[in-house]
């Protein structure tokens, strides 16, 4: 373990004096990705997320590792663990991880979009019920895995969906109870056609910001609001600069845990195997570490001076879900699959 520590501190300070030098992120052949071994020689396995490492994506990450090396050892692979965007923000590492200069990413589903259109039935507001073990059932399963396969448009073996948990509203000082509420607000939103049309749909103005520039634009107004999951608010201290936290269950942050495709069909099957193996064992640990956090992220800021936070009402929550048919019709129209496959998850978890 210590050795594996050692070799990701390394790795990284490779990576910063690469960035240093070409001002524009490395020379390509520095930083492509290894290729399957077909004589016996160590994998070598870069892995990004973008996460701190002690976020439950950052744990989870940290486990499928550690599964790795006890599936297959140290002399059959190295993996090269690149928490926190150290590889680039979303976007360039989901680019990577499509030209194979990175092997295995975790990103939100938003982000995988752009490559994939199908995947963003996952993103729809309101079609995944406000209870987490039912969502687990269905995304876990067959009709799960169908969404996942569709990522091979994009050149990328889907290997699973990670919970991050339920998207909460957030605003600077203005109460969120329906959705006329916002009307004429700027909203900072994720790249993502489908995002846009929900909150275009709300009446609000839907704004692309990147992730890593959300607390400067929160700070300084550029935006009123924003949506994301406790753990990110909490982690990135948005709590500091709004007011409001709503708890609304309109969506939730899921994200994928995706390979560049022809990479992972070039590797021996027992290592296919093995990393399908530990990509759902740290899923898991992903999931129970989100548990055991999530109250205490809660606590935060329920206890923060100045923040006011509250979760809609059962009433509230049916006046927002009375609205978000035109968003699925508009996004679904030309696709067949869309609209046919909403329907089955709508179907999946009525059942349950």
């Amino acid at each position: 373990m210590k050795k594996r520590k050692l070799a990701a501190i390394f790795a990284s300070t490779l990576l910063v004096a690469a960035v240093a030098l070409t001002g524009c992120g490395g020379d390509k052949d520095s930083q492509q990705a290894s290729q399957p071994s077909e004589n016996g020689e160590k994998i070598t396995i870069v892995f990004s997320h973008n996460q701190p490492v002690d976020s439950p994506e950052g744990v989870g990450a940290q486990a499928m590792v550690d599964k790795l090396y006890e599936l297959l050892g140290e002399d059959r692979i190295s993996v090269e663990l690149y928490p926190a965007q150290q590889r680039g923000n979303l976007r360039e590492q989901a680019e990577a991880t499509q030209m194979g200069d990175i092997n295995i990413t975790m990103q939100p589903v938003s982000t995988v979009t752009p490559f994939v259109d199908d995947i963003k039935v996952i993103d729809f507001p309101y079609l995944l019920p406000a209870d987490r073990e039912k969502i687990f059932e269905v995304l876990d399963g067959d009709l799960g895995r169908e969404a996942l396969d569709r990522l091979e448009q994009g050149q990328f073996k889907g290997l699973g969906f990670w919970f991050e948990g339920y998207k909460l509203f957030t605003t600077k000082d203005k109460e969120i109870h329906s959705p006329a509420d916002f009307q004429g607000m700027k909203i900072r939103i994720m790249e993502s056609p489908l995002l846009k049309a929900q909150y275009e749909n709300w009446g609000a103005i839907a704004t692309p910001i990147a992730y890593s520039e959300l607390y400067s634009a929160l700070e300084q107004g550029t935006v009123d609001g924003e949506e994301n999951p406790i753990q990110t608010i909490v982690l990135n201290n948005y709590h500091e600069v709004q007011g409001e936290i709503i708890q609304s269950y309109h969506g939730t942050m899921t994200y994928i845990l995706m390979a560049n495709l022809d990479w992972f069909n070039g590797l021996p099957e027992d290592v296919q195997e093995a990393i399908v193996e530990a990509e759902a064992y740290g899923r898991e640990e992903s999931r129970k570490a989100y548990a055991e956090q999530e109250q205490e992220y809660l606590d935060v800021v329920k206890n923060a001076e100045g923040v006011h936070y509250y979760e809609l009402t059962d009433e509230e929550i049916e006046a927002f879900k009375a609205t978000v048919q035109p968003v699925y019709d508009s996004q679904t129209a030309g696709s067949e699959w869309q609209a046919d496959f909403v329907q089955r998850l709508q179907d999946a978890f009525a059942a349950l």
